[in-house]
């Protein structure tokens, strides 16, 4: 890819990223591409329709947090490592919140290979931070996994909270993730067929 073709998709990447979270799925395309200060032109020339630029979009996120779980797979310390991750995920959805983007069905299904890699990325540091006692032995990559959004969206609902109040969230649910003092969970983990 040209260094200017490879520069407007990138732009066009991070302005559709600000758009969809802004305003979700009702954002047209001429507004995302004005916002990336291009043409409308370029942005069918990368993405043909509307859900090939959302799929990309939520591509674009999973493959990073998949890049950073294998990067972070191989650490000294597994505990420290898994909750790196989670704070990346965390930084990420601060960023930009696109959980309105799950409403978009043809963008799911794209998206379903590389869900499945993010989330063996996640069993892994799941499991190697049990191995390694820095997490209670019957938390599973399920869990972590649906626990990953938690801190932003828990924070979003703090009335007068300032940006950076997810962090605490995240440091609970961190603490609740530690076998220290834990107890028995209620019921077992959720499993891909509930």
């Amino acid at each position: 890819m040209r260094a200017d073709a490879a520069r407007n998709r990138a732009l066009l990447l991070a302005a559709a990223e600000a758009a969809f979270a802004e305003r979700g799925l009702d954002v047209s395309v001429a507004d995302i591409a004005q916002r990336a200060g291009i043409g409308k032109g370029t942005v069918f020339r990368h993405f043909p329709t509307k859900d090939d630029l959302l799929a990309e979009v939520m591509l674009d996120r999973v493959h990073a947090l998949t890049h950073a779980g294998k990067r972070l797979a191989t650490a000294d310390d597994p505990g420290a490592a898994l909750l790196e991750f989670l704070t990346l995920a965390a930084e990420r959805q601060q960023q930009n919140d696109l959980s309105v983007l799950r409403e978009a069905h043809a963008v799911n299904e794209r998206l379903s290979d590389a869900r499945a890699a993010m989330f063996a990325q996640i069993d892994t540091l799941v499991g190697r931070a049990r191995e390694a006692g820095a997490i209670r032995a019957d938390v599973t990559g399920t869990d972590v996994a649906l626990l990953m959004c938690a801190p932003g969206h828990v924070a979003g609902f703090a009335p007068h909270g300032g940006p950076d109040l997810w962090r605490r969230y995240l440091a609970i649910i961190f603490d609740g993730l530690r076998p220290h003092g834990a107890r028995p969970l209620p019921v077992p983990p959720p499993t891909e067929n509930s």
